[in-house]
């Protein structure tokens, strides 16, 4: 969680706009540490809420707003502090969104939580509320939390056609998104409700739904009309890898598929289905890892790529996310290092998350 400082932006505002007039560096370094100092005071900050109380009371990124304000201490030439004054004031008085995200980008610096390279080394999962690890296969939550906050709006509607036991569903009510997933097995359907009633029941709106399908041919369009929309933004599916972990013994179990060709047309299918109820221009995240299976390597996250791409889709990023430790391999780093060593391939540390836009 970053910590804020409350301003009244308005004054802000007015008194960096009196700093930008200033035709001396010393004197307009000067003006901005008596307001980063003020700023950091307690009582100064007491003062300031006051004598305005509640109206025009903003909380901005403690981080961000005094590294800008070092910035333009720390500037060598008065065109320059007065360009970075300009910026923040700009910063704090206009709002500049995309039609994808929240994100006002006058102060995408604010943003140090959100994810922007391609490889994400996650120390570990984020076991917070009611996320567990009950479910074997499911993924971390800062996965579909990443993805959420890139690429939906609050009130946006998110699918999950391999729900699992619900982390998609529980980001979304963290986040204010909507979401429906789709989870093929009642009985593990059951238990995620179960074990989410609470979420559940602090929706008053019924913009959560955990619902029994089988996402290769299940109606989504009717599903989402059950909650009061027709379309979603966004898109994230986590399949099997393949038969890495049999979920149940049912033939349109993505798990059970006989083989790898079958396994990706399988997934072909989700992909047509998902493309009824996608909007375009948004996106579609795949979380995937690849498989070794008699001495060879099998690339399950670039063959489920190549699926979603026929399909005309845009891709966007490739995304590597490390993970040290798995269930299976856990206290045996040294078996696994030798297995590799003899058996001439390399230990799995990393799965995909392939990020499409539809066209």
């Amino acid at each position: 969680m970053q910590e804020t400082l409350t301003i009244n932006v308005r004054k802000t505002i007015r008194a960096l706009a009196r700093i930008e007039l200033i035709g001396s560096l010393v004197k307009l370094r000067q003006r901005i540490a008596k307001i980063r100092v003020t700023m950091l005071s307690e009582s100064g900050r007491k003062s300031l809420k006051h004598r305005t109380g509640s109206n025009g009371l903003v909380s901005v990124s403690r981080n961000y707003l005094l590294g800008e304000l070092r910035q333009i201490e720390e500037t060598r030439t008065i065109e320059r502090a007065r360009y970075y004054v300009r910026r923040l004031r700009r910063a704090l008085s206009d709002v500049k969104t995309s039609p994808i995200n929240d994100l006002n980008l006058h102060r995408w610096k604010e943003y140090r939580n959100i994810q922007t390279d391609s490889l994400w080394i996650l120390q570990k999962r984020d076991s917070s509320g009611p996320h567990s690890a009950w479910y074997w296969g499911n993924f971390v939550p800062q996965i579909p939390h990443q993805l959420m906050l890139r690429y939906t709006k609050k009130g946006d509607w998110v699918l999950d056609p391999f729900a699992g036991s619900g982390t998609t569903l529980i980001e979304c009510h963290r986040l204010g998104r909507n979401c429906l997933g789709v989870e093929l097995q009642p009985s593990i359907a059951r238990k995620t409700r179960n074990r989410l009633k609470d979420v559940f029941r602090k929706d008053d709106s019924g913009s959560l739904a955990l619902e029994v399908g089988d996402s290769t041919k299940a109606d989504f369009h009717s599903l989402l009309q059950r909650h009061g929309t027709r379309s979603v933004q966004l898109a994230i599916l986590h399949p099997p890898y393949h038969d890495i972990i049999r979920f149940s013994r049912k033939r349109n179990d993505l798990s059970n598929a006989g083989s790898t060709e079958s396994f990706t047309n399988m997934f072909g299918e989700v992909i047509d289905n998902v493309g009824k109820v996608l909007d375009e221009g948004r996106y579609l995240a795949v979380v995937i890892g690849d498989k070794y299976e008699e001495g060879e390597w099998i690339p399950l996250g670039f063959l489920l790529m190549a699926e979603v791409l026929k399909r005309g889709y845009k891709l966007k990023s490739i995304v590597v996310k490390n993970f040290e430790e798995t269930l299976g391999k856990r206290n045996q780093k040294e078996l696994w290092r030798y297995r590799a060593l003899a058996g001439g391939f390399f230990v799995f540390k990393h799965e995909y998350i392939l990020i499409f836009q539809k066209r």
